[in-house]
């Protein structure tokens, strides 16, 4: 096969491939699900945080302000843009290559990016992984009293228990910034939110992994696949030196639900009052 007849082969390749892209709150089973995914022989999943998303938005940020394309665009803006839209989708299909019928991608960033992403793969997925924010900020604080001789990466560790939990709501933060993602999302038209989005309740997944798993796979258009969620796959192992050790990805043999972190009752109401749209929105029964 030629250069050109190879090039051809892998683009029709890719326009099949079905884009999964997982995303959400911290510490809410993303690292699980990709796991769970790649238990499919369907799907190619590699269980770590990737850099496309980043990378698409730097991308973005830096050729917006340079002065031979803004030139071009002047020019003749509708080549010029197609020729842009393009080169993003060739670099985002050409890190997604793959013979499975579906590609998983895992970045918190997505949820910020959903519409760059539909612009470059209008059938993409998002599964977003979300979780009891109180359970959220309790897992963070839990895995920070066992590695307290190290700072968090943007310095919380000399905070008192409050104003930490406080931080981390912040929309700058860990868990602010995807929190105010997902209420953005209400904007959306709906049929791309019914279409493109799957809201993935981390309480679900721990109660009943079999059959949570089961409707997802038919969502992405999968085969049937019943796991086995005392049998399963572990793959290679994120990296957790670069948020110095504070939010583990590690993977498990078996899914085990967690046991219940004790929140201190002022944090718990805080919470509870300030995100009272994200309770409405996912746990009305609260």
């Amino acid at each position: 096969m030629d250069l050109i007849s190879s090039v051809l082969e892998n683009q029709k390749r890719n326009d099949m491939t079905q884009f999964i892209g997982v995303t959400g709150l911290p510490r809410a089973g993303s690292t699980l699900v990709c796991q769970l995914l790649a238990q499919h022989p369907e799907i190619q999943s590699d269980n770590a945080s990737s850099p496309l998303c980043t990378t698409l938005v730097g991308l973005r940020r830096m050729i917006s302000s340079d002065p031979f394309l803004l030139s071009q665009l002047d020019q003749n803006f509708d080549s010029t843009y197609s020729r842009l839209t393009g080169a993003m989708q060739g670099f985002l299909n050409g890190w997604c290559e793959t013979d499975k019928k579906a590609i998983v991608d895992k970045n918190r960033g997505w949820l910020t990016s959903i519409e760059l992403l539909l612009q470059l793969q209008p059938n993409a997925k998002l599964v977003i992984c979300v979780r009891e924010l109180g359970q959220v900020y309790g897992s963070i604080e839990a895995q920070h009293q066992k590695t307290i001789m190290l700072d968090f990466p943007d310095h919380m560790a000399e905070f008192d228990r409050y104003t930490r939990a406080d931080a981390l709501f912040n929309k700058e933060r860990m868990i602010g910034t995807p929190l105010d993602s997902l209420k953005s999302i209400e904007n959306l038209p709906t049929e791309i939110a019914s279409k493109c989005l799957y809201i993935m309740k981390f309480e679900d997944l721990m109660k009943y992994p079999t059959l949570v798993m089961s409707n997802l796979y038919d969502w992405l258009g999968v085969s049937p696949l019943e796991i086995d969620p005392m049998n399963l796959t572990v793959g290679i192992q994120e990296s957790d030196s670069h948020y110095n050790m504070k939010f583990p990805h590690k993977q498990h043999k078996q899914i085990i639900p967690p046991k219940m972190h004790a929140i201190p009752p002022t944090i718990q109401h805080q919470i509870e009052s300030a995100y009272k749209w994200y309770y409405d929105t996912y746990y009305l029964t609260k």
